[in-house]
């Protein structure tokens, strides 16, 4: 095991998968840092942010349930929030089943959950074409390294000094300026413009509902609102028009 680990990092596409996610980690820990105090100040024991941090290991799905934990929501809105939060690895996964699908199911459920967003985009734009080939997983796994260590260690510090940190530095403003970066990163054509700004209204609109439902609101107007643009205004008929 260890020598296939060895030769794994050796490989020089696992070099370029972790220098094309050196540019954004910054941003990464940055996130990290805020959803690991956002935890703790959200109530939960620091063992049990910990196991949350490892576990779950999924920014957006986290920030959007702590408040739901803070104001004592009933367990299926939590569950809801979280898995309507998560339904774009759904369109990620089937995209990587291309390049993953041969895999043994074990090598696949560990590729799954260290998955990320930007690790996706930076794939895809590594790899256009999903022509087999041994260069995928050496790139993918330098990446999520990267990726994983820049947020797990900066939101374990941020759970540990969770306490010691005042709640007037604002850095619940700071998550939302993290979150605000990731989405602007994965809004690459006209379809993602036009329902993230759907979204975006869609949420002011709801803001009144009780238990945050207004996330959930946003979120299926959103996917509806794609859906749609997908099926009557597709990307390659407006540019062959």
């Amino acid at each position: 095991m260890t020598s296939k680990l060895m030769a794994l990092a050796r490989h020089p596409e696992f070099r370029q998968g972790a220098r094309d996610m050196m540019g954004i980690t910054l941003g990464i820990s940055a996130w990290g840092l805020v959803t690991g105090v956002a935890m703790v100040k959200s109530g939960l024991s620091v063992p049990l942010a910990l196991l949350m941090s490892f576990v779950v290991f999924a920014g957006s799905s986290q920030l959007a349930s702590l408040p739901l934990i803070a104001s004592g929501a009933p367990m299926w809105v939590l569950w809801a929030t979280a898995f309507c939060v998560n339904l774009r690895f759904v369109i990620f996964s089937a995209q990587w089943r291309l390049y993953f699908g041969h895999l043994p199911r074990a090598r696949r459920l560990r590729i799954a959950y260290f998955a990320a967003d930007l690790n996706y985009v930076a794939f895809l734009k590594r790899f256009p074409d999903p022509k087999p080939s041994p260069d995928h997983e050496p790139y993918f796994w330098g990446g999520v390294a990267l990726n994983w260590c820049a947020w797990q260690v900066p939101s374990v510090i941020g759970i540990l000094l969770a306490n010691h940190v005042p709640t007037h530095w604002g850095l619940g403003f700071a998550g939302v300026l993290a979150l605000l970066g990731l989405s602007y990163s994965l809004l690459k054509d006209r379809n993602t413009w036009v329902s993230a700004a759907v979204a975006g209204c869609a949420a002011v609109a709801a803001y009144a509902l009780p238990l945050r439902l207004n996330i959930m609101v946003a979120i299926a107007v959103a996917v509806a609102v794609g859906l749609l643009m997908e099926k009557w205004l597709p990307e390659t008929k407006r540019s062959a028009a």
